[in-house]
C-alpha cells in the first residue's frame, strides 16, 4: 500500500514508532534493567544541574546566546533521532497537529529564554519553586478537590516567603520567573496532547527544531563569542545536553513505567535538588525562611493529587 492511502490511524502508529527510536539508541536493554526511579533521579538532578553551569557562562556569551545555545544543541542532537521533517509531512491538518507542534516550538523557545533571564537575576531556588505552583494549578484544573485547594495555598505561601522583599528588589526577575512558570504549564498541557496523539519524543524533537528557528535572530548574536572559542563552545554544547537532552529523554524513560501520580508526586523533589546545586554550584546559600518556603513548595507539589489516566 502506498503511502498515499495510509490511513491517519497507520500514520499515528508510526509516529510512534519514531517516537521509540531515541529510546531503542540509548540501548534498550538498559532503559528497561534500570528502574524508572533512577531515571527519575537523574532527570531531576540534570534539569537544574546544566542551568547552573549556564549562569557561569552568562558573563562570557550573554542570557539569550546561552538560551540560543541550549535550543540548538538540543535540536541537532533531536534531529537524527526523531527525524522532525518525517513528523511534519506526515502532520495530520485534521487533528491539527501541525498547530500543536508549532505551539509546542514557540512555548520551548520563550520559556527556555525567560527561565535563563529569570536565572540572571533570581536564585536558582526561587525560579524552581515558582515554576513548580504551576504544576498544582494543572492539577487543581483536572481535578477540584480540598486536597488540591489546600497544596495550591501551602504551595503559594511557601513561594511567598522565598519571594520576601524581591517584589520590590527586582520585579523584571519576577515577571520572567513566573512568565516561565506560566509557560512551564503550558509545555505541560500541550506536551501531553502530542503525547496522546501518539508522538511523544518525536514531537519533542520537531518541536526543538521550531523552537530553533525562532531563537535564531533573537540569540545568534550574543551566541557567537561561543561559536568562535572551542573552549566556550564546548561548555555551551555540555550545558544544552545537560539541560534539554539528558533530562528529557529519561523523563520519557521513566514516565514510559510509571504511573502518572507516582511522576507527579515525584516532582516534588525538583525544588529541593535546584536549591542543593544552587548551594554547590552557585554558591547561592538559602536563608532559614527561604528553606522554610522550599519546604512548603515540596510538601505543596508532594500533596497534590493529579487527575488519575
Amino acid at each position: 500500500m502506498t503511502n498515499q492511502t495510509q490511513t491517519p490511524a497507520a500514520n499515528q502508529a508510526a509516529g510512534r514508532a519514531d517516537a521509540q527510536r531515541p529510546i531503542v539508541a540509548l540501548g534498550g536493554g538498559l532503559a528497561n534493567a534500570l528502574p524508572p526511579h533512577v531515571w527519575f533521579c537523574v532527570s531531576a538532578v540534570f534539569h537544574y544541574l546544566g542551568p547552573a553551569f549556564a549562569v557561569l557562562l552568562f558573563d562570557q556569551v550573554g542570557v539569550l546566546g546561552m538560551a540560543w545555545l541550549r535550543i540548538a544543541t538540543a535540536a541537532l542532537i533531536f534531529a537524527p533521532l526523531t527525524r522532525p521533517w518525517r513528523v511534519f509531512a506526515r502532520a495530520d491538518r485534521a487533528q491539527r497537529l501541525l498547530l500543536l507542534l508549532l505551539a509546542f516550538g514557540a512555548c520551548l523557545a520563550v520559556m527556555n529564554c525567560s527561565f535563563y533571564l529569570a536565572l540572571d537575576r533570581l536564585p536558582i531556588s526561587l525560579v524552581a519553586a515558582i515554576e513548580f505552583v504551576g504544576t498544582i494549578v494543572v492539577a487543581l484544573v483536572g481535578l477540584r478537590s480540598p486536597r488540591n485547594f489546600a497544596a495550591l495555598a501551602v504551595a503559594v505561601i511557601g513561594t511567598l516567603l522565598l519571594i520576601d522583599v524581591k517584589w520590590s528588589s527586582d520585579p523584571a526577575g519576577l515577571f520572567w520567573a513566573f512568565l516561565n512558570g506560566a509557560l512551564f504549564v503550558g509545555y505541560i498541557v500541550i506536551g501531553h496532547r502530542i503525547a496522546q496523539a501518539g508522538y511523544g519524543i518525536a514531537g519533542l524533537g520537531a518541536a526543538m527544531a521550531i523552537a530553533f528557528l525562532i531563537v535564531l535572530p533573537i540569540g545568534f548574536r550574543e551566541a557567537l563569542p561561543a561559536l568562535s572559542s572551542p573552549q566556550l563552545l564546548v561548555a555551551a554544547i555540555g550545558v544544552g545536553v545537560c539541560s534539554s537532552v539528558i533530562p528529557y529523554i529519561c523523563d520519557q524513560l521513566a514516565m514510559a513505567r510509571l504511573p502518572r501520580a507516582s511522576f507527579a508526586l515525584m516532582l516534588s523533589l525538583l525544588p529541593l535538588t535546584a536549591t542543593l546545586i544552587g548551594v554547590i554550584v552557585l554558591r547561592q546559600v538559602p536563608s532559614v525562611i527561604d528553606c522554610v518556603g522550599i519546604a512548603m513548595v515540596i510538601a505543596g507539589v508532594a500533596m497534590h493529587r493529579p487527575r488519575a489516566v
